[in-house]
C-alpha cells in the first residue's frame, strides 16, 4: 500500500499586500497550502481575488507584541517586507523588524523560514556594499541566527509590472530615446522574471529541516544594464535607444535624475539605483537540488518583459489582442500595486445621471459613429479623421456595418469594437495613427428606480515620449469634445425615453 502524500504545509505570509507577498499567495494556494497573512491594515486585501480564501491575522512586525497568535499552528513563515522607502533609518527598521519576527516564529515552533533578500555581490565586504543591500544581507543573517531553519532566496532585478527594479528601467527606457548616464549602465547584472522567482519562494516551503543557508537565484541571462534597456525598447516596438555613459554622474546623483524622469518614489528609486554600482551575478544554482528548473527552462529576459507589457494597469484592457490566453500572469499589474506601477495609462473620465431609462440611454450609446456622427463638434471629428488619412489611416471614411447594432470586431470608423456587452457596456479600441494605443469606453448602469448612470471613459497608454507629447498635446481639447459628447449623449437619451 502506498503512502499517502504529505499535507501541505501551513504558510504564514507576511507583505502579503505588497508586490511579491500579493503574487506568491494565489500560488501557495494553488500547491494546496493554507495560508494565513500578517497585515496591519486588513481593507487593504480587499481587492484581491483570493482574499475570502486565506486567514488574517492583524500585526505589524516592528511592534513584537502584536505578533502573538499570528504564527500559532504555521509551519512556514515567509517574510517578505522591508522598510525601504520609509526614510534614512531603514536599515534599523529592518533589523529591529527581523529581530522581533525570527524570536516569534521560534517561540511558536515554525519549522522554516523563507526570506526574499538582495543578490550579494562576490568579493565585496559588508561595509562596501550600498545600504540597500546591506540591509537585506543582515536581515537574512538574524533570520538564518533565529533558531529557525531559515532558506534566504537572493534576487537581483526582477523582471515584472508592478517590480520597483522593473518600474524604473521601463520608464527610463520609454521616456528617454537618448540619455547620458552613469557608470553603472556597464555593470553585468542577472535579472530573473517574477513567476520564476514565486515558483522558487513556494517550493522553498518544502526543504529539508537541515538546510539553512542562503541561495542565489537568477534568470538565463546576464547582461549590462544599457543592453537591459536596449532590449526592452526593443521588445516595446521603441526606437534604438542612444546611451552616453559619463563618469561624473555618481551613484548618488544619478539617483535624483532617476528620480526626477520616473514616477517611483525618490525614497524607493534611490536606494535601489545606488545598489546597481554592484555586479550581481549569481554564484551558484544550488537551489535547483530541491526546486529544480521547469522542464522548459527559466524565463529568458526577452520573454519576461515581453510579458510584463502585456496589461496596462487599473484599465480593463490588454496591450495586444492575444493577451487573454494568459490570464492572471504573475508579471500582470494588480489592483493593489502602486499607482506608479503598470505602465503610463492616461484618461479622460465623465459621468452624468440621466432621467432615462438604461434601454433608452443604451441605444443612443450603440448607435454612435457613422452617419449618426460622434455627438460632439462633427467638425472636430472630422478634422481628426483627414489628419489621420494624410497621416496613412483609415480616417472616418469606414463608417459602420449596421445603423442601430453593433458587434465585436466591427470597424466603426477609425474605431473598432473590442467589447460588447448589450445593455451595459461598449469598448472601443482606436485604428486611427496614434503614439500608442487608445480605447473609448462607454457604459450605462441602472441608477434609481426612474435613473441611468452613463459613464465615459477615454484611454490612452503612450508609447515612447512621443506618446505622452501627444497626450499632453491633446488635453485641453478634451473638455469641449469629450465633455459635449457625455452631455448630448445624455441629453438626446433623454428626450428619446
Amino acid at each position: 500500500m502506498s503512502n499517502p502524500p504529505p499535507t501541505p504545509p501551513r504558510c504564514l505570509v507576511t507583505g502579503a499586500t505588497g508586490y511579491i507577498g500579493g503574487r506568491l499567495v494565489p500560488e501557495l494556494l494553488a500547491r494546496g497550502h493554507a495560508v494565513r497573512c500578517l497585515v496591519r491594515d486588513p481593507g487593504r486585501l480587499r481587492d484581491q481575488p483570493w482574499r475570502a480564501r486565506v486567514e488574517t491575522a492583524v500585526g505589524d512586525v516592528t511592534r513584537p507584541a502584536t505578533l502573538t497568535g499570528a504564527f500559532d499552528g504555521v509551519d512556514v513563515a515567509y517574510y517578505l517586507v522591508h522598510s525601504l522607502g520609509t526614510g534614512p533609518s531603514f536599515e534599523a527598521t529592518d533589523r529591529e523588524a527581523a529581530h522581533a519576527f525570527g524570536a516569534a516564529a521560534a517561540a511558536a515552533g515554525v519549522s522554516r523560514i523563507v526570506y526574499l533578500g538582495g543578490l550579494v555581490p562576490d568579493g565585496v565586504d559588508e561595509s562596501g556594499l550600498s545600504p540597500h543591500l546591506r540591509s537585506r544581507a543582515e536581515v537574512g543573517g538574524i533570520l538564518r541566527a533565529s533558531g529557525v531553519p531559515t532558506a534566504e532566496l537572493r534576487a537581483a532585478v526582477i523582471i515584472g509590472s508592478g517590480s520597483a527594479s522593473f518600474e524604473i528601467l521601463r520608464h527610463l527606457t520609454e521616456r528617454l530615446p537618448a540619455m547620458v548616464t552613469p557608470r553603472w549602465v556597464a555593470t553585468r547584472i542577472q535579472p530573473i522574471a517574477v513567476r520564476d522567482v514565486l515558483r522558487y519562494l513556494a517550493g522553498a516551503a518544502l526543504l529539508p529541516p537541515s538546510v539553512n543557508r542562503t541561495f542565489d537565484i537568477g534568470g538565463p541571462d546576464v547582461l549590462t544594464y544599457r543592453e537591459m534597456m536596449r532590449r526592452y525598447a526593443r521588445i516595446a516596438g521603441l526606437r534604438r535607444r542612444v546611451i552616453f555613459p559619463v563618469p561624473v554622474l555618481t551613484p548618488g546623483l544619478s539617483s535624483h535624475w532617476v528620480g526626477l524622469v520616473t514616477p517611483v518614489p525618490g525614497s524607493i528609486a534611490r536606494p535601489l539605483v545606488e545598489s546597481l554600482r554592484h555586479e550581481v551575478v549569481c554564484g551558484e544554482h544550488d537551489l535547483a537540488r530541491w526546486v529544480p528548473d521547469p522542464p522548459e527552462g527559466l524565463t529568458g529576459f526577452d520573454r519576461a518583459v515581453a510579458l510584463a507589457l502585456r496589461r496596462i494597469k487599473d484599465a480593463d484592457v490588454a496591450t495586444r489582442w492575444s493577451s487573454a490566453s494568459l490570464p492572471g500572469a504573475p508579471s500582470d499589474p494588480l489592483p493593489t500595486d502602486p499607482d506608479w506601477a503598470g505602465g503610463s495609462l492616461y484618461q479622460d473620465l465623465r459621468e452624468r445621471t440621466v432621467a432615462a431609462a438604461p434601454a433608452d440611454v443604451w441605444r443612443v450609446v450603440e448607435g454612435i459613429g457613422g452617419d449618426n456622427g460622434w455627438y460632439s463638434l462633427p467638425l472636430a471629428w472630422a478634422l481628426r479623421g483627414l489628419l489621420d488619412r494624410l497621416a496613412g489611416g483609415v480616417g472616418l471614411r469606414r463608417g459602420r456595418r449596421d445603423p442601430a447594432r453593433l458587434r465585436v470586431g466591427d470597424s466603426l470608423d477609425f474605431w473598432r469594437v473590442e467589447e460588447i456587452e448589450p445593455g451595459r457596456l461598449l469598448r472601443l479600441r482606436a485604428e486611427m495613427r496614434l503614439p500608442g494605443l487608445a480605447w473609448l469606453e462607454l457604459s450605462v448602469t441602472p441608477d434609481g428606480d426612474h435613473g441611468t448612470r452613463y459613464r465615459q471613459r477615454a484611454l490612452f497608454h503612450p508609447h515612447g515620449l512621443a506618446g505622452h507629447a501627444y497626450w499632453w498635446s491633446v488635453a485641453p481639447f478634451h473638455s469641449a469634445v469629450f465633455g459635449r459628447m457625455a452631455r448630448n449623449v445624455t441629453e438626446r437619451a433623454r428626450r428619446a425615453g
